[in-house]
């Protein structure tokens, strides 16, 4: 299994400098109140697209050869990834198509549209995404981009990780425990790379639906395994209900837990943020913020870092979110 390593998170910020945004770490005495400790908050919701997704799949396309890019790409998401790829290819001067489930947020399909992408939707409890965006790719002869299971997405998601650990260290901090949301694990195992090679000492953590805590059970268990969700989750873009043999291959060395948060809990996150860090996050952006709201994780006297995975939601989600304030 080819695996990437440090060094080729360091080369995936190469490439994304001056395309991606370096988001900053966000503080507020509330929340350290709250929490008895220091929390810093890294807004990928104020990324490129609105979540970290853009870092993998500009790292991603942008490897491809003139031949590829004149046949296209395919990916398929619930919305984020989609939306990074449509960005990227039409950056990079391809054609993009995504297969979306038909109840993704209307915002990232409509996002995605507005972007450059082709759209596809499927139904997601009877079709399977993987089979139909294959099935194109062939008959395009197109490349998969996928949404976490890659070498080059893996490393450009690191790249929020090692901007992390560059600027604690600007500050003069180091970071006890560093908590990010996972679907397939992609963004926790390119942040593990970077933060295992700069801050060896802090613990990562993940933190999934409750209904999805598939790394929870896989981690538990010491291998990857598939859950069959009981209910539908509010953090759509959340809901793989299995990691990736190569995510989990690097998360199994580096995480030192999990964690499960109710959509409750999320949307409590997603009013907390409004009233407090003027930052829009949507339900499975805030998930990392909930654990620490919600206590699952000891915070007192530590230094936390959440990681705010991405902002593309709804408005009558939104609107439920902050009706909590």
């Amino acid at each position: 299994m080819h695996l990437p390593s440090f060094d080729d998170v360091v080369d995936a910020a190469a490439r994304l400098e001056g395309l991606a945004v370096k988001t900053p770490l966000v503080r507020h005495d509330v929340l350290d109140a709250l929490t008895g400790g220091k929390v810093f908050i890294k807004p990928e919701c104020l990324q490129r697209t609105g979540s970290f997704k853009f870092r993998g799949a500009y790292n991603r396309i942008s490897r491809l050869n003139a031949d590829e890019l004149t046949r296209g790409v395919v990916a398929f998401s619930s919305g984020n990834h989609a939306q990074g790829v449509a960005s990227a290819a039409a950056m990079l001067g391809t054609p993009a198509l995504i297969v979306m489930p038909m109840d993704a947020p209307q915002a990232k399909i409509e996002g995605t549209k507005a972007l450059g992408g082709e759209v596809v939707l499927y139904d997601r409890w009877t079709q399977s995404r993987e089979e139909i965006a294959a099935t194109i790719a062939a008959e395009r002869r197109a490349v998969v981009v996928p949404a976490f299971e890659d070498f080059y997405v893996m490393a450009g998601q690191g790249t929020a990780g090692l901007e992390a650990a560059h600027q604690l260290k600007a500050l003069g901090e180091t970071a006890d425990q560093l908590l990010c949301p996972a679907s397939g694990g992609g963004l926790a195992a390119g942040i593990g790379l970077a933060f295992k090679a700069l801050s060896p000492e802090t613990r990562l953590y993940v933190v999934e639906p409750e209904a999805y805590d598939d790394h929870a059970q896989s981690l538990a268990l010491g291998r990857p395994i598939t859950v069959k969700p009981k209910a539908a989750s509010l953090c759509d873009a959340l809901m793989a209900p299995a990691p990736g043999e190569m995510t989990f291959a690097l998360n199994q060395k580096n995480l030192s837990g999990a964690f499960g948060v109710s959509d409750e809990e999320a949307l409590a996150a997603m009013a907390f943020a409004f009233k407090y860090l003027k930052l829009v996050l949507e339900p499975g952006g805030a998930v990392a913020l909930a654990a620490v709201l919600a206590g699952r994780i000891e915070t007192k006297g530590r230094t936390t870092v959440v990681v705010a995975s991405g902002g593309n939601v709804d408005a009558a989600v939104y609107t439920r979110a902050i009706a909590q304030t």
